[in-house]
């Protein structure tokens, strides 16, 4: 890495800790810093995974009295996450690189419509939903639709939040702390699933990890303060932006 990359990745790193304690996203930040400092896409794709997910584990313990409240959802849910990070890492794995290269813009597009539509969604379906005492009856459509969320985050993962999300509230859950806790353990899960393939097969970059590691959560130890100030919904409108200038590049750039 030259100087010019690793100012790149550290602060794209940085941003993308900082964006995920406030409203997420932050593999918008990543993933194309990594393309850019001339890493493969595929390679781009594991690497930012790995580089995000000590700091996804480590919001699990700001939520873990949340989470014991709904604690009876978590083993089924957490065996769907766990299969489905295994079926979409290996998929990833797979996938010869031209051909992600030629869906990579398609990607980009379903996760910024995901990430812009998501709140939309969650709060039409909160709506709908019966009841608190919904929450603990998870039916197989349910865990079905968590399989398929999981099987995508292993494969790339941009938006899968949203997905979670509205997947809790179509289960009967309305306390969005205990809803961002799951979402958080279920992310991490099914992330480091992902990662025990991704490691087998040799596809992280692991300078280009470690640094951004170290970046990620200094941005998000920061950002821990910078979220009582800032307004997420501003703060999702950046990273829609910068969701859409990314997708409008890639689809010029195949």
């Amino acid at each position: 890495m030259n100087p010019a990359q690793v100012s790149l990745l550290l602060g794209s790193s940085v941003a993308a800790g900082l964006i995920n304690a406030v409203a997420g996203g932050g593999n918008f930040f990543t993933f194309p810093a990594l393309i850019f400092a001339g890493l493969p896409s595929i390679c781009a794709n594991a690497t930012s995974t790995m580089a995000l997910w000590p700091g996804t584990m480590a919001s699990v313990g700001a939520y873990r009295e949340d989470i014991k409240r709904e604690r009876r959802l978590l083993p089924r849910l957490l065996v769907m996450s766990a299969i489905g990070g295994l079926v979409g890492a290996i998929i990833l794995v797979r996938t010869p690189q031209a051909t992600f290269d030629r869906i990579l813009p398609w990607l980009l597009l379903t996760a910024t419509l995901l990430f812009a539509c998501g709140n939309s969604v969650t709060q039409l379906l909160r709506r709908r939903a019966q009841g608190p005492e919904d929450s603990a009856r998870i039916g197989a459509g349910t865990l079905a639709i968590q399989l398929v969320i999981a099987t995508y985050a292993g494969y790339f993962g941009g938006g899968a939040s949203m997905l979670m999300l509205a997947m809790l509230s179509l289960s009967g859950m309305t306390d969005i702390h205990a809803m961002n806790g799951i979402k958080t353990l279920l992310s991490g899960t099914q992330n480091l699933v992902a990662l025990g393939v991704f490691i087998s097969r040799g596809i992280i970059i692991w300078p280009h990890a470690l640094l951004m590691m170290g970046g990620a959560i200094a941005g998000g130890y920061a950002g821990a303060f910078f979220a009582r100030k800032a307004n997420p919904a501003t703060v999702r409108r950046i990273v829609i932006v910068v969701g859409a200038i990314m997708t409008v590049y890639f689809f010029f750039r195949r």
